[in-house]
């Protein structure tokens, strides 16, 4: 089971509605597992609050979904009267939207209890379409359609063995491929068992693969990987930084995904240049960050960050550079942290509980510079090993104040931009953002990093082989992210289910029994 992101509640609701049908209630914050959403999906839990807010926006759902004024865009029949209980109507559109939200047709059961809420409803409240609506607010609370529950059946062709079902193949190949519920068409394919063949598999991979809601896939997977949900605390000191907003803060996530999706989705170019490309796209708040010109008033452009910026990829966005600092400063640390778990999928240690940061917090010291507060910790035994890892890359961006704004200098001193790492030498954001271009190590992380978000788990010893092999396989084609992911979509090892483990007295037992025929 894995229950739905704020992203994939809202996607689905549009999709199977409309997308101006609104969403009353708010989401509680989600669970990051080893630094996913995508994973932490399937381990959190439900809060009291959380479940109080579905129920809020399952009941402005289905009122809108019912009203008077837009029934006769979603109701799919025409009761016999409006205030008596119609079965046949009321069956239809159990039956409609039971689909599209369950992922799967309704069991009889499903549909009798749905369909008698709607009839005591209306006994109760006089009005066909309000029985309706409380029909709909069961299923917009239901577990079934809150989490993508996945159900096996036994494999035709490998004795002893299970498979998904095609109804929850569909769904994870929709979430994983347009972060939304399964189409009409997914959903016949899964119905006609399409999708149990490699012909019907490959014609259904390629056609989401060709689809614009495409972009919504890779946009989701990059808002998750790049930990933008950091942005709803985030705070700058507007003394310190007048010109950062909200508007700078919500312009800033979008400035990097539209960059991220014009890259790999409309051009599908090399992931890796990512790092190095100066194409970027602004709008008139960003503009004074960045001190560049914007013509568009109201809306977005497409620019390129002048040769003479420093900045070169999207570690020299606003939204990478604000979100890893300080509210007052800017900060090495974090920023070399991120790109250490962000991008190379390494794990850097929490400081100790006891570490002075007296020094690293004296900013306005005149004369000084992040580098020489910083060699302070790199003297203690204690910090040195963490800040090694972090400080020699975060160092290299210290033209860029916490807001993501440019400087020359700090505190009036000459910044020292040289860095290093795994063995490569560089200066300045442009040399960081070639060196990560050109480690090896950048693409298998995403690799990584893009499966456990397609499957919802973290990747178990035996997964290894099949890592290697998508690795090489993103290798050949380019480093191009939609081929990576129809590599995925198309493999047997995404749909793989493993068989319950067998509790230790069964085992025992089972081998006492081999032990006896030997």
């Amino acid at each position: 089971m894995r229950r739905l992101t704020e992203s994939q509640y809202r996607a689905t609701i549009a999709d199977v509605f409309a997308p101006d049908v609104p969403i009353a209630g708010r989401f509680e914050r989600a669970q990051r597992a080893d630094g996913l959403i995508a994973v932490g999906s399937s381990v959190g839990g439900m809060s009291a609050f959380g479940f109080e807010q579905y129920d809020a926006s399952a009941r402005g759902i289905a009122a809108e979904v019912t009203g008077e004024k837009r029934r006769a865009q979603f109701v799919p029949c025409q009761p016999k009267s409006a205030n008596a209980f119609d079965a046949a109507c009321a069956t239809k559109f159990v039956d409609t939207y039971g689909l599209k939200l369950f992922r799967r047709p309704l069991a009889r059961d499903e549909r009798a209890r749905f369909v008698g809420v709607a009839k005591a409803a209306q006994a109760r409240l006089g009005g066909f379409y309000q029985g309706l609506e409380y029909a709909l607010v069961g299923m917009l609370q239901s577990p079934h359609f809150l989490l993508r529950m996945e159900r096996t059946e036994p494999d035709p062709q490998h004795r002893g063995a299970l498979r998904l079902d095609a109804w929850s193949k569909a769904t994870r190949l929709s979430y994983f491929l347009t972060n939304s519920t399964p189409d009409a068409e997914l959903l016949r394919a899964a119905g006609a068992g399409e999708l149990d063949t490699d012909q019907g598999l490959a014609r259904q991979v390629d056609r989401l693969i060709a689809s614009p809601k495409l972009e919504a896939a890779v946009r989701a997977f990059f808002w998750d990987m790049l930990q933008f949900d950091g942005f709803n605390d985030l705070f700058k000191d507007p003394v310190i930084y007048p010109a950062y907003n909200s508007s700078v803060a919500r312009d800033a996530q979008e400035q990097t995904l539209r960059t991220i999706v014009s890259l790999l989705v409309t051009e599908r170019g090399d992931y890796r240049d990512l790092f190095t490309t100066r194409k970027t796209w602004l709008t008139r708040p960003l503009g004074i960050v960045y001190r560049m010109p914007v013509a568009t008033r109201n809306g977005w452009e497409q620019a390129e960050y002048p040769a003479y910026s420093n900045r070169s990829g999207i570690l020299t966005d606003i939204s990478m550079l604000a979100l890893h600092s300080h509210p007052g400063r800017s900060s090495a640390t974090l920023r070399g942290k991120s790109l250490r778990e962000v991008f190379l999928c390494q794990h850097v240690p929490d400081p100790p509980a006891n570490v002075n940061f007296t020094a690293v917090d004296q900013v306005s010291r005149p004369g000084s510079t992040a580098r020489m507060r910083l060699a302070e910790h790199n003297d203690n035994p204690v910090c040195a090993g963490c800040h090694k890892l972090t400080d020699p890359i975060g160092l290299t961006l210290e033209n860029f104040d916490g807001s993501g704004g440019f400087r020359a200098k700090e505190n009036g001193a000459e910044l020292d931009l040289k860095g290093m790492l795994d063995g490569a030498t560089f200066a300045g954001a442009p040399g960081l953002g070639q060196t990560m271009h050109d480690n090896p190590n950048v693409p298998i992380c995403l690799v990584d990093k893009l499966y456990r978000s397609a499957v919802g788990r973290e990747v178990v010893d035996a997964e290894g082989p099949y890592l290697d092999y998508l690795a090489t396989t993103f290798g050949a084609s380019g480093y191009r992210v939609p081929e990576l992911m129809r590599a995925i979509a198309l493999s047997k090892t995404f749909y793989a289910v493993a068989l319950p483990a067998v509790p230790a007295k069964t085992q025992t037992a089972a081998a006492a029994r081999k032990g006896d025929r030997s």
